[in-house]
């Protein structure tokens, strides 16, 4: 499993990740070029598992899954992490951003029911297929958090802009 975090701009990852090289896990920021983990390649030889996380637009948290993939317990809690991470003990709404993946796991679907530091999900798709993924992971959801399925990432950040905060 590989999971790429796009940190802040300057590069750096935050503070308290997972130990990264015990879970042969890719970490990489846009200032700084990733590291490949010996173990990177799934066992059955197709491509790597990434999963990008990282702050974009004053304050909204997007997390990239990767097309062609079924999403995992393990890699949706680093991802998890990493999104607790650069909210900083702040909730902030989250970009879900699901085109092309194959499916979730129950695993995973639970990470993300259980996350603790959104205001909102807005999650995006293009194609039936992740239509129905979203409204898979929005049945599992908290009533309490605001989420939404887009077609268009512009109108999901647009919708997202609504639960920033200001500090």
């Amino acid at each position: 499993m590989t999971l790429e975090a796009l940190a802040g701009p300057e590069g750096r990852l935050p503070e308290g990740l997972p130990d990264t090289a015990a879970a042969g896990v890719v970490l990489g920021a846009s200032a700084v070029p990733a590291a490949r983990a010996t173990d990177g390649a799934l066992a059955d030889g197709g491509a790597a598992r990434s999963i990008g996380v990282r702050m974009i637009d004053g304050g909204i948290i997007e997390v990239l899954l990767p097309a062609n993939q079924e999403i995992e317990g393990p890699e949706a809690r680093i991802a998890g992490d990493i999104v607790r991470s650069l909210a900083a003990g702040r909730r902030m709404p989250v970009l879900l951003v699901i085109t092309g993946v194959v499916g979730v796991s129950m695993e995973a679907r639970r990470v993300y029911s259980g996350s603790i530091a959104a205001t909102a999900f807005a999650l995006v798709g293009e194609s039936p297929v992740d239509r129905v993924i979203a409204h898979y992971l929005l049945r599992s959801r908290s009533e309490t958090i605001p989420a939404q399925f887009f077609t268009s990432e512009s109108a999901a950040v647009e919708w997202l802009r609504q639960y920033t905060r200001e500090e």
